[in-house]
């Protein structure tokens, strides 16, 4: 049951009527992560590619939500076929989230059940610290097993020691692991964040915790922008959780480690008001400012 739920398209990940620029995608689960690299450019990565970002992309692109929106985006920058790598200056300007959605929505396209993943990867550069990303989790039907990949690593600058069609999940936690870890006392909770705790404030367990709110909702196929915050999440960051909190957040990091409860996480996501996505969420967008998004 489960695999049928992650193999098919979610209101996110729809190519809607813009399915037909899909034909000609490969099948293979590697083509199909190097397709979503070569039509996309993280936000941070302009000076890897020697490319500079329009203001206007930087404030507009990552904010699109839904698949069929950042279709129509890619394809008014240049037509061609999706399976053609674009130029920098005709990529679509994104995150993490967008370069695993991408890669989710051509996966199940072709079948393959996939889902996205919210965690804490150690490959970016700052040793000992575990940045805030994304990947996707995609079914290997010859192994019988979910497999993590990260598709912004694959014929991008990135360099690892390690096949990102297979990422290790010692180098990659996903969200319900790492809260389990720290509420354990065997992680330190300043080693997670957007950045290490002297860069800035966005780091910790309340980090953590929304990571986890964020990884439950796109288990049930929610795969919202990493910015949308509802429910138990919602309030000042510099206040520590209250122990109610804490309690649901074991709850949800219980079903959502790296084997998934897959019926425990759909119950409790349809159950708890604090972690089930509402119709309307609370957008932080990093440079268009706050508001309220009614969801689709």
């Amino acid at each position: 049951m489960s695999l049928d739920f992650y193999a098919a398209q979610s209101a996110f990940s729809d190519p809607g009527d813009l399915a037909d620029r899909y034909a000609g995608l490969p099948r293979d689960p590697a083509r199909l992560a190097r397709a979503a690299r070569d039509l996309m450019i993280h936000r941070l990565e302009g000076d890897l590619f020697g490319h500079t970002h329009p203001q206007d992309r930087l404030h507009h692109d990552a904010e699109s939500r839904y698949i069929d929106d950042v279709l129509r985006i890619l394809l008014d920058r240049d037509d061609a076929p999706l399976t053609e790598r674009r130029a920098p200056a005709d990529r679509f300007v994104g995150v993490c989230r967008d370069f695993s959605l991408l890669h989710c929505s051509f996966l199940r396209h072709v079948g393959v059940p996939a889902r996205i993943r919210s965690g804490f990867a150690d490959y970016f550069g700052t040793d000992g610290f575990h940045g805030d990303h994304v990947v996707t989790e995609y079914w290997d039907e010859e192994r019988r097993a979910w497999r993590l990949a990260d598709a912004q690593l694959t014929g991008g600058p990135w360099t690892v020691d390690f096949d990102p069609m297979d990422v290790p999940r010692d180098r990659f936690l996903v969200a319900g692991s790492a809260w389990r870890a720290i509420r354990a006392g065997t992680a330190d909770p300043r080693a997670f964040g957007l950045h290490p705790p002297e860069e800035g404030p966005l780091w910790g367990e309340r980090f953590v915790a929304g990571n986890v709110r964020l990884d439950l909702a796109a288990l049930n196929k929610v795969e919202t922008l990493l910015w949308d915050i509802w429910g138990a999440d919602e309030g000042d960051f510099d206040e520590p959780l209250p122990e109610a909190v804490h309690a649901l957040y074991d709850r949800a990091a219980h079903v959502t480690a790296d084997e998934v409860a897959f019926d425990a996480a759909r119950a409790l996501f349809a159950e708890e008001d604090g972690l089930r996505t509402p119709a309307s969420v609370l957008c932080l967008a990093p440079y268009n400012g706050p508001s309220r998004v009614t969801l689709r």
